[in-house]
């Protein structure tokens, strides 16, 4: 039965999954665990259940072994034994027929509208057996024929393999999160709904729609200040996979995803509270994610493909082009991999069958014991606590999650606590997501051994509860961070209570707050790791990420990172400090989500150390005895590329000598007026070329541009000396 009111928002929209299942789970109750006649349980906890799925398979045959009991089985959190407490087995095999009627989460409302009425969920005893499946399918990330490929397996799949104990439900992600379709067992409305994907049943996409949508884009509930940061990186799909995981984790009966992507880009700096965040709701949901690479076989060339031009150096020749290019094949992979290992699914990669993927969700589905446990750890304090489960049986292999992130909650009271609290968040493995929180780092070199960090931190003022005070906004954050080196050791603390006191005409909730930091480091890799909170309800954001400071001894071409910035404000550095963002009494305020609107500039920075020296064009005059020998011939210009398409390029500058004397290096600054452009998403190339001395380098990185009225504005909280110098 179709579900006639869907929960759809601009961007990544908590949505919820009108979906049947048993009651959530609360924690803190008391109570005990009993089989009802129909042989499911009515469970009412004394503490957080800890629920898992286990597979026992016949390790010669692979067969799965039947008949064993709760004594068999032994349960091992962080190496400590628990007691098990709720033990079940499940099968397709003794699944009974659902009515259609309790399939259905969301009824229709008064007069045949779309309006919420009721909500009908089936009861836990009628969902025991049955498998649950949700196909989710990423259209932003696939091409044409891509997708093609992908609705004509689950069409497949849908007619000649679902079997009577499956229900079904279709998640798509367009520039919107949607149910496509509730959880149903009706075959024909499950092909049709999956054909209007790529437009092979019904109408195809809806008229207005994008063309890796099928959902009309609603602009009343577009929100800038929050999902424009999400479009050019992994926290989009992130965010979808936790808000589907949320909405079924009232459902305790195990459950499955299928993850239909063309690879997830991992552009910039990624978020990896956000991927976690997204595990642990997975696994406490009880949803093994199955993740299928729509791309299917590739051929990784060292050459590239027709959509790339031609290659340039000896790399076609040294191998490195082909190491290159497997990198970045691999890096769209690495993230779906980590979401299924993590969640007890797995991953199909390099395959253009994909039938093998339903195959595995049905096997692992047909037949689990389902086993339950209250921990004996009663800390919640977000670490990961990691399980083993033994039986007492030889020759079986088991099969289940490895783990689960413990809850975590916090207390607010006296200065000391919540100081306390935001040093045990920034200590914890599953960090906060309440508010979303946006992060960039970069690098510039000082000398051989040091480089100067500056760190930039974006939250939404839409998520920051602001208090009225006369013709003020205010509120207050706290923010503390922490870099790690590799050997875990933390060498650089940041720590900072950041009064917001803006004029109301400013609109602070329609804009973002930015807060700045730096360090001063050594090459090496490093974790960087923040924590947010606002102080009027206490909830806190967090982002943690890598970073890389090259050693710059035998690079070719020795440049900082890229710095892209929409606003150029002037400098509050002093003097005497080295501030590479600061150029000519204006600072660069770096633009985190690389979203531009039209009647902006895109303002680039970066530099180039130690340029090649003592080198003339050919033809040209012979430079004077008396002139320095110190002539540089450094090129640089920007291209933008849409499509195949070269549709800008910036007139190339030329410098001929070194502008940062103490520190060898020239500073780059571009200007590029977007007004001529077409909204849009650009790649852009950064041409770099050392003449002199024969070497270059062409990085690429992805920008947005938007209409004059689509993106809101970013008023700046910076905070100098915010980040302690090491």
């Amino acid at each position: 039965m179709r579900n006639l009111a869907r929960q759809i928002g601009a961007g990544i929209a908590a949505v919820v999954l009108c979906l049947p299942g048993a009651q959530r789970i609360n924690a803190q109750q008391t109570g005990k665990v009993s089989a009802t006649p129909q042989g499911g349980f009515t469970m009412q906890l004394r503490g957080e259940l800890v629920l898992t799925n286990v597979v026992a398979r016949d390790a010669k045959t692979g067969e799965f072994v039947r008949g064993l009991k709760q004594s068999d089985f032994r349960i091992f959190e962080n190496g400590k034994e628990q007691q098990i407490d709720t033990f079940d087995f499940q099968s397709v095999e003794m699944a009974t027929p659902l009515r259609e009627a309790t399939v259905s989460g969301l009824a229709a409302g008064p007069g045949g509208g779309n309006g919420p009425k009721a909500v009908v969920v089936a009861r836990p005893e009628e969902l025991r057996n049955h498998r649950l499946i949700v196909m989710f399918f990423d259209l932003t990330s696939m091409q044409p024929e891509d997708l093609d490929r992908c609705v004509d397996a689950a069409q497949q799949f849908l007619r000649t393999r679902m079997q009577p104990a499956d229900l079904v439900a279709l998640v798509s992600l367009g520039d919107t999160l949607s149910v496509d379709q509730d959880f149903t067992a009706d075959k024909d409305a499950l092909i049709h709904e999956v054909g209007a994907y790529n437009g092979t049943e019904g109408q195809g996409f809806a008229q207005g729609a994008n063309a890796n949508s099928n959902q009309v884009e609603d602009t009343t509930a577009y929100t800038p200040d929050e999902s424009e940061y999400n479009d050019i990186n992994t926290d989009r799909e992130l965010f979808a996979l936790q808000a589907i995981s949320k909405s079924l984790q009232r459902i305790s009966e195990n459950k499955s995803l299928l993850y239909f992507s063309g690879g997830i880009s991992r552009d910039g700096i990624e978020n990896q509270a956000s991927l976690r965040a997204a595990i642990n709701a997975a696994v406490r949901a009880n949803l093994a994610i199955y993740s299928v690479d729509t791309r299917g076989l590739q051929a990784v060339l060292p050459l590239g493909d027709a959509s790339t031009g031609s290659l340039r150096g000896q790399g076609a020749y040294t191998g490195g082009a082909l190491m290159n290019n497997m990198n970045q094949n691999f890096a769209t992979q690495e993230v779906m991999a980590t979401l299924s290992t993590d969640t007890g699914g797995k991953a199909f990669f390099d395959s253009n069958d994909f039938a093998p993927a339903f195959a595995q969700v049905q096997r692992d589905t047909s037949a689990y014991y389902a086993i339950g446990y209250h921990s004996t750890n009663p800390a919640r304090d977000g670490k990961y606590r990691r399980l083993t489960i033994r039986i007492d049986r030889p020759g079986i292999k088991l099969e289940y999650r490895p783990g689960y992130y413990a809850p975590a909650d916090f207390r607010h009271s006296g200065r000391e606590d919540r100081e306390q609290e935001l040093e045990d968040e920034l200590a914890s493995d599953l960090p906060a997501t309440d508010i979303p929180v946006y992060m960039d780092a970069s690098y510039f070199r000082l000398n051989e051994n040091r480089y100067y960090v500056p760190v930039s931190l974006l939250i939404p003022g839409s998520q920051i509860p602001f208090v009225k005070g006369g013709d003020k906004d205010k509120a207050t954050l706290d923010i503390i961070g922490v870099v790690i080196d590799e050997v875990k050791r933390p060498i650089g603390r940041a720590r900072q209570t950041v009064k917001l006191n803006l004029d109301q005409s400013l609109q602070a909730r329609q804009r973002n707050i930015e807060y700045t930091t730096s360090f001063d480091l050594p090459p090496g890799k490093y974790t960087l790791k923040f924590v947010v909170r606002e102080n009027q309800t206490g909830r806190m954001g967090s982002f943690m990420a890598n970073i890389t400071l090259p050693d710059m001894k035998k690079a070719p071409l020795k440049m900082s990172s890229i710095v892209l910035a929409a606003v150029r404000q002037p400098s509050k550095a002093p003097g005497k400090e080295i501030d590479p963002l600061a150029r000519n009494g204006e600072e660069y305020v770096p633009n985190i989500s690389h979203v531009f609107r039209q009647d902006q500039h895109m303002y680039l920075l970066y530099e180039v150390y130690d340029p090649a020296r003592d080198k003339s064009e050919p033809g040209a005059p012979k430079e004077p005895k008396s002139a320095p020998k110190s002539t540089i011939d450094l090129l640089s210009s920007l291209e933008l590329i849409q499509g195949s398409t070269k549709v800008y390029e910036t007139p190339l500058v030329r410098a001929r000598a070194v502008n940062e004397e103490g520190r060898d290096a020239v500073a780059f600054e571009l200007d590029v007026p977007l007004a001529h452009l077409k909204p849009g998403q650009y790649l852009c190339q950064l041409n770099v070329i050392d003449d002199a001395a024969g070497s270059f380098a062409f990085p690429r990185f992805a920008v947005l541009v938007r209409p004059p009225n689509a993106v809101a504005g970013t008023q700046a909280a910076t905070a100098p000396g915010g980040g302690e110098r090491n």
